[in-house]
């Protein structure tokens, strides 16, 4: 996607409030890799991605931010915990299987486009598989006049179904035992234990073909076959390669929690003896190396890094020289003020209350909050940050909880009536919680 720097910020002002110097560093770090493309081959192999640090408190917009941009750009991004892995020779997950997962990602997103590019055609599959189902075959050698006759209620069977008038009716499918098998809950697994994986469960499902003969109703089927329609149809294989170049030229892998790794002087005690292994395998991921995946070789060249973290006991020195050299754009996100989480909570596109107005409309109910009432809402939540763990603006989400419980629990008495949620009935729910320092620990 063509944006300029400007563009990508506007976007992102929609969902994150203030933050201004790191949605900056982001959005110039995501038009460089679109400058990049526009290059000869032999430049772009030269420019490698600014990889970003960004230091600050949870819940202040680290993972919201990057979150935003690749749903934006379309780009294969994936989130992972730095302190989830393992250094080699400890049980765990390997730092390879980051980029393994990213692929995935990728072909999600390829796969996803190219059916929606050949849905009319995976929705006649579907529709035709079920018609042939809900109707007798013509006899063989039947007259001109039943071929006719039978065309117009194959018609007329289609727009039946098309209008959901046979849904409800249920008819026996075979599910093509060949479709493929994605094992991505196993990604961090070795290429060829998956492919094993693979092989063992194309031979259980030949075996057991009768298995695959299922009775469903004809809504279940639609959507069964349409599964079924886009394995034919999709040619897996270009899909595949095109995920794989997409994830190499235009991945995004943001790792989070990055000091629990780092080797802080204050924590020598609880350190783990493998974190400084964690960061020696992170090193040639980061600088370009090449990972063995189920769809190909992946070079890490062109994958841009994203790693965050609080830092509250370690500092960026804490990681080894090499790491931190190949983090050269660093970003402090602020903490959230007052008005911030007030802005947060008006202004965002999808703010928590538009969130919660929505659910219990479901109910009938029209929940309504007076303006009042949201400043003492990010009072309160700001205030029960000072007191307890700075948690941003994930406090927001206990203090709605714990303000709405017993709204939410009476829904079905508010049915087509409306309530305001004031001031007042916000300070009663809270302001005991908020001035005991143990409940506000235990409850917000």
């Amino acid at each position: 996607m063509n944006l300029t720097p400007k563009e990508i910020v506007e976007y992102l002002d929609r969902y994150v409030i203030a933050q201004k110097d790191a949605k900056k560093t982001i959005a110039l770090a995501l038009r460089t890799r679109y400058r990049r493309m526009q290059l000869s081959k032999e430049l772009q192999d030269e420019i490698t991605p600014k990889n970003i640090l960004m230091i600050g408190s949870t819940g202040v917009g680290k993972t919201e931010i990057s979150r935003r941009l690749a749903k934006m750009m379309k780009v294969p991004f994936i989130k992972v915990e730095a302190s989830k892995y393992t250094e080699v020779g400890f049980v765990g997950r390997d730092v390879e299987s980051m980029v393994r997962d990213l692929v995935v990602n990728s072909i999600s997103i390829v796969k996803a486009e190219k059916e929606e590019e050949n849905k009319e055609k995976i929705e006649n599959y579907a529709l035709n598989k079920i018609v042939e189902k809900l109707l007798p075959p013509l006899p063989k050698g039947a007259s001109q006049a039943k071929q006719d006759d039978y065309q117009r209620l194959l018609e007329a069977m289609e727009k039946r179904v098309e209008a959901g008038e046979m849904d409800d009716k249920v008819i026996e499918i075979e599910v093509d035992s060949n479709i493929h098998v994605e094992f991505e809950e196993n990604s961090n697994l070795p290429p060829e234990i998956i492919k094993v994986q693979e092989s063992f469960s194309k031979v259980f499902s030949q075996i057991n073909k009768e298995d695959n003969k299922k009775e469903v109703t004809v809504k279940v089927a639609r959507e069964m076959l349409k599964v079924e329609g886009a394995s034919k149809l999709l040619d897996m294989s270009s899909i595949n390669e095109e995920a794989r170049k997409r994830a190499e030229d235009g991945g995004i892998i943001f790792l989070d929690e990055i000091d629990k790794i780092a080797l802080s002087e204050k924590s020598a005690g609880r350190n783990d003896p493998s974190k400084e292994g964690v960061q020696r395998d992170l090193l040639p991921i980061v600088e370009g190396s090449s990972v063995s995946t189920k769809y190909g070789t992946v070079k890490t060249d062109h994958i841009l890094f994203i790693a965050a973290g609080a830092f509250h006991v370690s500092k960026p020195s804490d990681l080894i020289p090499e790491l931190q050299g190949r983090f050269p754009l660093r970003v402090e996100l602020e903490s959230l003020t007052e008005d911030t989480l007030y802005k947060i909570l008006t202004q965002t596109k999808n703010s928590l209350l538009k969130q919660y107005e929505a659910l219990l409309s479901v109910e009938g109910m029209k929940l309504v909050f007076e303006d009042d009432a949201i400043k003492a809402i990010a009072k309160l939540s700001h205030k029960a940050n000072e007191i307890t763990e700075d948690i941003g603006a994930r406090r927001l989400h206990t203090v709605l909880e714990k303000i709405l419980e017993d709204i939410s629990f009476d829904a079905d008495e508010y049915k087509d009536k409306e309530f305001i949620v004031t001031a007042k009935l916000v300070h009663e729910k809270l302001d005991d919680v908020v001035e005991n320092d143990d409940l506000s620990r235990y409850i917000l």
